[in-house]
């Protein structure tokens, strides 16, 4: 691009889909439509600077209507890889389609992975099942304090998750089990993530804390952050996303405990920033709001985000590029609290925002990764299209 200090916000709403993909039905994700069935539900959002970048005009949204001048160009993204994961869904963002997915335990671990961590944690474990992180910390939890025999539970994800008491198992006791479970862990039962889940208080009123640590799998293949990173710019990850690439192509990250938390330190990079790449994720869409089926929050959480937008333009350079979509769907108006196989909103803008432009319904996220090789003068020979012209 010829730029002297070029900057790219990449930010990732965490679970923020907007429409069922159109193989949705292999995932029983029929109807699902993050955005769409919230509004509905919520007898309309109430977005007014997300609607002036253009979220309405991707897909009919109540509330939000399109606008005839977006400030930013505007479209949706086909997820291509296999699952609806966080790591999947990221990876793609940044150039590494899956076609082969991670193992998953709908019925609980085998006998083969329980020996496994309980010969790693010393003790037999407690659960080992598919639930859900508070509800199992309510049923299980007291049991953990007086045995101190740890929780083992999974998702629809590619999961492995520890629950522990903090002042059963200190944290760099937790840390390491996951760590090791993680080393030792070989096909095929080789799960994207192991999660150390820590919390505190007394029996009947347990809470997670924000301690939570991720060991995830590195990437299988050279990402374009691998490539920013390698072309001498610095890459800042903000949120959990850098725990999503086993900490690869990051000069720094900056571990955040909410969206308030992550959304303030975006402003502060777009005020200090000098040179390179920005990518953070917004986490609690999914953690807090998609995952517990809490339509009431996810709408407030949409609603703080959209507070803070006029400030990030006010603070842009006017040659900055932002990119603002999701890694996967996380429908907090249906029954399941699983993620939901959908396409993901893409709103692309340079500096303050100008005249938008339809970006169309991508193919593969991998589009994310082919624009930022263009933004960067990266060549790029992989998966994606670039729509870096097209961006206002």
């Amino acid at each position: 691009m010829g730029l002297d200090r070029p900057r790219v916000f990449l930010i990732i709403l965490d679970g923020v889909g907007i429409g069922a993909a159109p193989d949705a039905s292999l995932y029983g994700d029929e109807g699902s439509d993050t955005l769409g069935n919230l509004a509905r539900l919520q007898s309309g959002l109430h977005l007014p600077e997300l609607q002036k970048l253009g979220l309405g005009n991707i897909s009919s949204l109540a509330g939000v209507p399109g606008v005839t001048e977006p400030k930013a160009s505007y479209g949706k993204m086909t997820p291509q890889s296999v699952g609806k994961d966080s790591i999947s869904g990221h990876w793609e963002i940044c150039g590494i389609r899956l076609d082969i997915p991670f193992p998953t335990y709908p019925n609980g671990f085998p006998a083969e992975v329980v020996d496994l961590v309980e010969e790693v944690c010393g003790a037999a474990i407690l659960g080992n099942e598919v639930a859900s992180g508070t509800e199992i910390m309510a049923r299980l939890g007291g049991e953990h304090l007086r045995t101190g025999r740890l929780i083992l539970y999974t998702s629809a994800d590619s999961v492995l998750q520890l629950l522990a008491h903090e002042d059963i198992i200190p944290l760099d006791q937790l840390y390491r089990i996951c760590e090791e479970i993680h080393t030792r862990f070989v096909p095929p039962h080789r799960v994207a993530r192991i999660i150390a889940r820590p919390f505190m208080g007394k029996e009947g009123a347990f809470q997670r804390t924000s301690n939570r640590k991720d060991f995830a799998l590195a990437p299988p293949a050279v990402t374009i952050l691998d490539l920013i990173h390698d072309n001498g710019y610095t890459v800042i990850g903000i949120g959990k996303v850098d725990t999503l690439f086993a900490g690869r192509g990051f000069s720094q990250a900056i571990h955040t405990k909410s969206n308030r938390e992550g959304i303030s330190r975006i402003q502060e990079m777009i005020k200090l920033f000098s040179c390179g790449l920005v990518f953070a994720n917004l986490i609690d869409f999914d953690m807090l709001w998609g995952h517990r089926n809490d339509p009431i929050g996810f709408q407030r959480g949409l609603e703080e985000l959209d507070r803070y937008l006029p400030d990030w333009l006010t603070y842009a350079r006017d040659d900055d590029l932002f990119i603002l979509t999701a890694d996967h769907g996380n429908d907090p108006t249906t029954v399941s609290t699983d993620h939901t196989r959908e396409y993901v909103p893409l709103l692309a803008w340079r500096g303050r925002g100008g005249q938008g432009n339809n970006l169309g319904i991508r193919d593969s996220f991998c589009d994310v990764a082919a624009t930022l090789a263009e933004f960067f003068g990266i060549a790029w020979n992989r998966l994606g299209r670039s729509f870096l012209v097209q961006a206002s």
